[in-house]
């Protein structure tokens, strides 16, 4: 057969094509790391940072101003309710009481002293005899006074008579200056009689008034007390003060708890509120978390969660979600980002909070995370997370192993976690999954499967059979 430049193109051709399917034919392909979609139990979470707290601690305060002692209770030091925890110093409080006693008694006093109105009940009847004597006397006076006004009008009348007399020569002139002198010491007595009645009438007026001064005075006596009683109230009131803070002045733990901070040490004076110790109950200790407020619609109070970190050590702890704040607040992410996020409070359970606080000696203010289970299937398709990606028109997609080739599958998602991803839709239980597709992993592209924890020529039948047989 004759060579010709054809027949050398056509032989090339079919020698290039005939190399190629042997090799394709000899080739096994790439090898991926492929696992099997199995059905396992899959759950939702919000997975955020928390911080141990307190959801009631209780502060020793100074009930009133005063000079306290040196609080001896430091932090950590364990506490009994109704037991002593800081103190008054108890000499300003006894003298406090002191005061108030001696404040009462001084009032009591002067009551009882104003109460006594028989000294002026005596004065009073001792006025009204001395306004009668007056009585008696100033008519006296006015009597006195007629009678000295009669002899004078007769000394007048004789003064006259002895002068005419005493023209005619009847009378003698002794007899003119007797008579005389008779009308002088008649008018000198009447003008006295007048002025003792007068001044025994202005005292009949002083002394008509003093009765009713005694009375008034009695009176002002008995307003007097009742002063006196709102003053004694009011002593009694400071003395019953005076006795509450000599009672606070022994200031005790309110519960059985711990001392978690001592703001005073030395003994000094302080203003009434100012702090000296903080209590709380170490048993009641939960986890405080600021969930993002598009996460958080998912979460409801009982939901289970997980509490994990150096804090809390190996194995991880549980709890539930006690508390869910119903109003959010924003927070500047360590991005400079601001959120929406809302306060999410968990308890732990019991044993694992009792196991904490005896081997790790958790405290308040230990940060923690949490993973709060939303959603959960007990019997889910799922495969690792890290296998989805999104297709060009957003759709989940995934590579599947299937006769020997990677295919690009488009599936329906459900519930996805952090490590997980249930598939409810294109894809069959047992199915070999690409966890980590290679960037030049390309869709029919043949590869050898390698499944994880197998050896690679166990899995080459594997990848032929992985629609039916399960892991």
């Amino acid at each position: 057969m004759r060579l010709t430049p054809r027949v050398i193109t056509v032989c090339v051709l079919i020698a290039v094509l005939a190399a190629w399917l042997l090799t394709g034919w000899l080739w096994p392909g790439m090898k991926v790391d492929v696992v099997r979609a199995k059905r396992a139990r899959i759950v939702q979470f919000v997975d955020e940072r928390g911080v141990t707290r307190l959801p009631q601690t209780y502060l020793i305060t100074m009930p009133s101003a005063g000079r306290v002692a040196a609080v001896e209770s430091g932090e950590g030091t364990p506490v009994t309710k109704g037991k002593p925890v800081a103190r008054f110093v108890p000499i300003d409080l006894e003298l406090d009481v002191r005061e108030g006693e001696t404040a009462v008694d001084r009032l009591k006093a002067s009551i009882d002293e104003a109460a006594d109105d028989s000294v002026e009940k005596i004065a009073h009847k001792q006025t009204e005899q001395f306004v009668k004597s007056t009585e008696k006397t100033v008519e006296a006076a006015a009597e006195r006074m007629r009678s000295g006004k009669a002899r004078l009008e007769y000394a007048i009348k004789e003064l006259d008579r002895v002068r005419q007399l005493f023209g005619r020569g009847a009378r003698s002139e002794d007899d003119l200056d007797q008579a005389a002198l008779r009308h002088v010491q008649s008018d000198a007595d009447y003008r006295e009689d007048v002025l003792v009645h007068a001044a025994m009438l202005a005292l009949q007026a002083a002394t008509n008034m003093t009765p009713d001064m005694v009375l008034q005075y009695i009176a002002r006596k008995r307003l007097t007390k009742a002063v006196l009683e709102k003053q004694l109230a009011e002593a009694k009131v400071r003395l019953e003060e005076a006795e509450l803070n000599r009672t606070r002045g022994t200031m005790t733990s309110p519960v059985d708890g711990v001392v978690l901070n001592r703001f005073v040490t030395s003994e000094g004076y302080f203003p009434a509120g100012t702090k000296l110790l903080e209590i709380g109950r170490l048993e009641e200790l939960e986890v405080e978390a600021d969930v993002l407020s598009v996460d958080v619609v998912g979460v409801k109070p009982g939901d289970q969660v997980e509490i994990y970190g150096p804090a809390i050590g190996t194995p991880s702890v549980r709890g539930t979600v006690a508390q869910i704040y119903p109003a959010g607040f924003t927070k500047v992410s360590s991005l400079g980002v601001e959120q929406q996020r809302v306060k999410v409070i968990a308890q732990f359970r019991a044993a694992d909070l009792d196991r904490l606080r005896k081997e790790r000696n958790l405290g308040v203010g230990y940060r923690v995370r949490v993973k709060i289970e939303t959603a959960e299937k007990p019997d889910a398709l799922v495969v690792p997370r890290s296998s989805l990606f999104r297709g060009p028109f957003g759709a989940w997609q995934l590579y599947a192993v299937r006769g020997g080739h990677a295919e690009i599958v488009d599936i329906r998602v459900g519930i996805l976690n952090d490590e997980l991803a249930e598939v409810t839709e294109g894809l069959a239980e047992g199915e070999l999954v690409v966890p980590f597709p290679d960037s030049d992993l390309n869709d029919g592209q043949r590869v050898t499967p390698v499944l994880r924890g197998e050896h690679p020529a166990a899995t080459a039948a594997a990848g032929q059979t992985s629609r039916t047989n399960g892991d």
